[in-house]
């Protein structure tokens, strides 16, 4: 069984795959803080109520934009599996090309969208990854991400405006009955919610039009909740991010 683990700024996504399917999934929250140990009882807790355990895994991946976090969560997993994770980086055989101008500084998570997406679609795509940024990845035939959009998120936006401001609360990030909000709430999902997916589908429009059209998935914790409120996607998928984990993962079986 392989073990996938995804680290990003907000939330650690982590899931199992039996080689047919991904068995279990699981999206914890990122504390930067929390020991390497403690974040092992957390894994051995869930591994447990899966009616499973660590030593069974035959195989491990790790990608993180985390760097304090990154060797203390793969020395954990070597611990308690037995194998030290294989660490996604640039330089891996992924199956596509990195043609930036600095690939070094590409985000594991996105090398992984980037490898997933092209599997699916096999030719021009774009993923839509809903995090603490909202990165747009882009990949061309014959495999070549050729580079990318970085926003804030929509809950970094959020955080920003709530934070800086005496008065404005805290919401459900949901859209509003109108775009014209009568209240403040309504006008705060307004401006965020609704902002947001009109900074999506603008620049999602403007890439697809330098490239000649593209094919959209959408992925990342906050997508399943903001997709259904645009038709800009052509997919959406949670967990795309941890099948592009199992594909290098396949890709690089000794490493």
């Amino acid at each position: 069984m392989l073990l996938a683990l995804d680290v990003g700024n907000t939330n650690i996504v982590f899931g199992v795959h039996d080689g047919t399917q991904w068995a279990h999934q699981w999206r914890v929250q990122t504390v930067r803080e929390r020991m390497p140990d403690e974040y092992g009882v957390l894994f051995r807790n869930f591994f447990r109520e899966a009616d499973l355990e660590m030593t069974q895994i035959s195989q491990s991946i790790l990608s993180s934009v985390v760097p304090q976090l990154t060797q203390g969560l793969a020395a954990m997993v070597a611990r308690r599996t037995g194998l030290r994770p294989l660490i996604v980086n640039s330089k891996l055989h992924t199956g596509i090309r990195i043609n930036t101008d600095y690939p070094e500084e590409v985000g594991s998570d996105r090398i992984a969208d980037a490898v997933a997406a092209y599997a699916r679609f096999q030719s021009d795509c774009v993923v839509v990854d809903f995090g603490t940024a909202t990165a747009f990845t882009v990949v061309r035939e014959p495999g070549e991400m050729i580079g990318a959009v970085i926003a804030a998120g929509l809950s970094t936006t959020a955080d920003a405006l709530v934070g800086r401001t005496a008065q404005l609360p805290q919401i459900e990030y949901a859209l509003p009955p109108s775009v014209i909000g009568r209240n403040t709430i309504h006008a705060m999902q307004a401006g965020l919610v609704t902002g947001h997916l009109a900074l999506v589908e603008g620049i999602v429009a403007r890439i697809k039009r330098e490239l000649g059209g593209a094919q959209v998935i959408a992925t990342g914790g906050l997508s399943s909740v903001l997709a259904p409120h645009t038709d800009c996607f052509d997919r959406v998928d949670p967990w795309l991010t941890l099948d592009g984990l199992r594909l290098i993962a396949e890709r690089n079986p000794h490493s």
